[in-house]
């Protein structure tokens, strides 16, 4: 599967308790006032510049409801329309359409916001630096997958999936384990075929972290002047990640200093979704 592919499975999952949250009992007002064997024409429109994202899902939230349905994609995934761009159109079923089209909306929505915002932190990035711009688990509960894809369009990289796929040590961790060096070769004890990753919040942490063989180290809410120390103490024994309170004016910056990657919740945590219309044809 490549970076830009959806997981159908998940999506199916995703799309399925959606629907069942919107409709259990049905929808009373299609039912009620449109005719069964009526069809019609939606177009899913754009009402501002975004980052299209979304168009395998949207069809995927009709197509359960109306098998039969037709659905056409006018843009790819990962592209910057303008406003009052016509991105995808469905044709089928009247009912169907409408019961289907605020949870296609919902998705959809949610999935362009993110990889809208992704796609301007990215282009905060100082051409010819190194650094990533990651996203973090702080997701929507359920809709991780959708959301992890949607920073992928944007041109941003996912962070570890979930709690299995990395060793990331963080200060909670520490703290219960009694310090930044025992907790790392503690995990390299584990499993030596996984990087390490730990996080500090001062540089005597950092210094300690080096000493103890980390992969990564993630730089928790420090200031650009630290994390420039930073860069210059790990002079390259390690992978720098910045996070914590990253925002879009900090991105230039951070990677100018060096730093490998930086992670913002802000992709996916607190993102406000974009606004995309369904028009019906008279």
């Amino acid at each position: 599967m490549s970076e830009l592919e959806l997981p159908v499975v998940a999506v199916d999952r995703i799309v399925e308790t959606a629907l069942e949250e919107d409709l259990a009992a049905g929808d009373l007002t299609s039912e009620a006032c449109i005719d069964a064997t009526a069809t019609a024409v939606a177009h899913a429109v754009a009402r501002h510049e975004l980052v299209a994202c979304g168009g395998v899902v949207f069809a995927r939230v009709f197509a359960r409801l109306d098998p039969g349905v037709v659905f056409e994609s006018h843009v790819v995934d990962g592209a910057r329309v303008p406003p009052a761009t016509k991105l995808w159109t469905v044709r089928g079923r009247a009912r169907a359409i409408l019961s289907a089209e605020r949870t296609a909306l919902n998705l959809v929505q949610r999935m362009c916001a993110i990889a809208t915002v992704t796609r301007t932190y990215v282009d905060a990035v100082p051409r010819g630096r190194k650094t990533r711009i990651t996203d973090t688990r702080k997701t929507t509960p359920g809709l991780r997958a959708v959301e992890r894809y949607a920073v992928r369009v944007g041109g941003g990289q996912n962070h570890r999936d979930n709690l299995s796929s990395a060793i990331l040590i963080k200060d909670n961790h520490v703290a219960a384990c009694g310090g930044v060096r025992l907790a790392i070769e503690r995990a390299k004890r584990h499993s030596y075929t996984c990087k390490v990753e730990c996080e500090v919040d001062t540089l005597a942490q950092l210094d300690e972290a080096l000493a103890a063989g980390a992969d990564i180290i993630l730089l928790d809410n420090m200031d650009t002047p630290t994390v420039a120390e930073a860069v210059r103490r790990t002079a390259g024994r390690a992978l720098l990640e910045a996070s914590g309170s990253i925002t879009l004016e900090r991105v230039t910056e951070l990677a100018n200093v060096g730093v490998d990657a930086i992670s913002v919740g802000g992709l996916t945590h607190s993102v406000r979704a974009a606004d995309i219309g369904l028009d019906f044809e008279p």
